[in-house]
């Protein structure tokens, strides 16, 4: 704990990362990550796969932001499917 944080009763909490169940596509893991934002959720998340023996990760962020964490998350997965079937492995170029 910090000086300040003694002196003035403040405890600092470490920021839980969230697990998230991953939906395999056509060989991919999609990581449905949305991020909350002003009241809203950001479409954001993670796209993965072995490639040769190395774990290869695209971290994908849109602007869209939705009401609701399970409608950004849904959103995420569609879009996540549509950059897989446009993109294949150059994902990850």
């Amino acid at each position: 704990m910090g000086f300040f944080s003694r002196l003035f009763g403040l405890e600092t909490k470490p920021i839980k990362q969230q697990q998230v169940e991953p939906i395999e596509y056509k060989g991919y893991l999609i990581y449905p990550e949305s991020k909350a934002e002003g009241g809203q959720f950001r479409v954001s998340g993670r796209i993965t796969k072995e490639v040769k023996g190395d774990l290869k990760t695209h971290h994908f962020i849109r602007s869209d932001l939705l009401s609701s964490e399970s409608d950004a998350n849904e959103l995420m997965i569609k879009k996540s499917q549509m950059f897989i079937e446009q993109m294949k492995d150059d994902i990850f170029s």
